[in-house]
């Protein structure tokens, strides 16, 4: 069975354990690499990750983009947005159709 996580700082992660969410507050880039490495070979489907955490790991998030599972998604954390997910789901978009359906520019890199 797949399971779903979140990962982040403790004030974001905490609004995530009333949906039923497996969450993993974490203090450093380390301990979140960790985590998300056992979380990979824990049968976690979705591993949500804060943008503020994300941002200081893009190698350890990068291991896991060509693969089906774990999906990982950034998300806001409780400093707001630095647009890193929605940049994330543009590249996606524009991989899969060749087109940028979301700002609306074909072609741009």
């Amino acid at each position: 069975m797949y399971k779903i996580a979140v990962v982040g700082d403790k004030d974001t992660v905490l609004a995530f354990k009333s949906l039923g969410v497996d969450i993993f507050p974490v203090l450093s880039d380390r301990e979140a690499s960790f985590t998300i490495t056992r979380l990979a070979k824990e049968n976690y489907a979705v591993i949500f990750i804060t943008e503020q955490i994300a941002k200081e790991i893009p190698e350890k998030i990068d291991q896991f983009r060509d693969q089906m599972l774990p999906a990982i998604t950034l998300i806001p954390g409780n400093q707001g947005t630095f647009g890193i997910g929605i940049g994330e789901v543009k590249k996606s978009v524009e991989k899969a159709i060749g087109v940028d359906i979301i700002f609306g520019k074909e072609g741009e890199e």
